[in-house]
């Protein structure tokens, strides 16, 4: 099943299905070298993109200018593609156990539309095993067709980072595996049309679906081990990126930071391994603690906020907290996952009154998704100020600004620590 050839004479179609951080740029790099329908379920969405606005808000209009794409929300523009690409999230549950309804979802659309002779190339971070055990029989079951025999599959983890302008799709190496040596080679060469980096061919599906996993799982644990010294340092009254700085001095020590580790990829994809282990008959000890630990982390910040009013001798019920910061991480838009939320659920249950400001979030989706708005009109008496998310604009503030806003003596949490040796009439905390 030759098709490199003929997508890029565009006699045949890529399909994304799915434009979000992820399907959007693959989309809009595959439509400067081939023909592209561009796939999402959502009508406003589509519209947005049809006007070359990116709803995720990561890229420009000059990044839709020069594409061959049509973007829609309507199944019949897929029966011409002969290249899907699903690149759908994959969230976990209130149980944190994989929520795979959106990829099953993709699949039924694909499956719905998949010819003799279609390649379908999955992105979406998954368990190993679930491609081959979830998705592919859901595309023959829908389509009628043999896997193998009449469509081919493969996996290609991506790599966004969302916010990132230096790590973007053509920069970064990308993996890619196939269902067999041929269609290994098809994808990669129709992949190696938009990634300058390179591609890297895993010698199977589950390889590369396990490469994935681990990237993110590797990181979260890192930055677990940190916040636990973090933790522990704060005891010992030592400040955890002072200490950071000095070991950073030797040429192999690792850099993590302590923080809040939300987001749709480092704070869910570790649970994906872990389900999968527990099928296995194993209980990943390492990955499940820091987790235990990074998911704590919001009720530890807002724990020591209210230990510090009280040193104070301060009434900590009723008191006035500014958090900065709603996303999950810093200059971008997405709320999915973040750890912020914990923070302020935790102020409230401890009765203080909590206004959250956020110069990239909607105020609308919080809401939605958590219950709670932002603040339209800063206050000038707060008892404690959080910066959770540094934000750029926040980073142009100073200490006479925090001062102004705040009650004599008031707390300043920086989490992130970018303010230290800055703030010295504030009383000031940091991880």
């Amino acid at each position: 099943m030759a098709i490199f050839q003929d997508i890029v004479d565009k006699k045949e179609k890529i399909g994304v299905i799915g434009l979000g951080y992820v399907g959007l740029p693959i989309a809009l790099e595959f439509a400067r070298k081939a023909s592209v329908v561009g796939f999402d379920i959502s009508a406003e969405r589509v519209e947005m993109m049809k006007n070359g606005v990116d709803p995720s808000e990561e890229l420009d209009a000059k990044a839709f200018e020069g594409c061959d794409i049509l973007f829609s929300n309507k199944i019949d523009d897929l029966k011409d593609v002969k290249f899907f690409v699903v690149a759908v999230p994959t969230p976990i549950d209130q149980h944190n156990l994989p929520d795979l309804k959106p990829l099953i979802s993709a699949s039924n659309t694909v499956g719905k539309v998949l010819k003799k002779g279609d390649y379908v190339v999955f992105e979406s971070t998954v368990y190993p095993g679930c491609t081959e055990e979830d998705c592919i029989p859901v595309l023959e079951k829908i389509s009628g067709l043999k896997f193998k025999q009449d469509f081919e599959v493969g996996y290609s983890p991506e790599r966004i980072n969302p916010g990132d302008t230096k790590h973007t799709l053509t920069n970064v190496v990308k993996v890619v595996s196939g269902s067999s040596e041929t269609s290994l080679e098809e994808i990669a060469k129709i992949y190696e049309l938009v990634v300058q980096a390179g591609v890297h061919r895993a010698s199977s599906i589950k390889v590369a679906e396990a490469a994935k996993i681990i990237e993110n799982t590797q990181r979260d644990v890192n930055i677990a081990l940190i916040n636990e010294l973090s933790i522990i340092f704060n005891k010992m009254d030592i400040n955890t990126y002072e200490v950071l700085e000095a070991a950073g001095t030797k040429w192999n020590f690792l850099n993590f930071s302590p923080g809040l580790v939300g987001g749709h990829c480092i704070g869910v994809d570790p649970y994906y391994l872990t389900y999968k282990a527990k099928e296995f008959g194993y209980h990943a000890q390492i990955i499940n603690s820091g987790r235990s630990v990074n998911d704590g982390m919001g009720n530890y910040i807002a724990s020591r906020v209210v230990k510090k009013l009280v040193s104070q001798n301060k009434k900590s019920e009723g008191a006035n907290i500014l958090v900065m910061g709603a996303t999950f991480k810093e200059n971008v838009s997405d709320i999915r996952n973040s750890k912020v939320l914990d923070v302020v659920k935790e102020l409230n249950d401890f009765g203080l009154n909590v206004d959250l400001v956020d110069p990239h979030a909607s105020s609308a989706d919080l809401k939605k998704h958590y219950g709670v708005g932002l603040k339209d009109q800063i206050s000038s008496d707060y008892d404690a100020i959080i910066l959770a998310v540094n934000h750029e604009e926040y980073l142009e503030l100073d200490e006479k600004y925090f001062k102004s806003i705040s009650k004599e003596k008031a707390i300043f949490f920086d989490v992130k620590g970018v303010f230290k040796n800055k703030i010295k009439e504030l009383d000031y905390l940091s991880l």
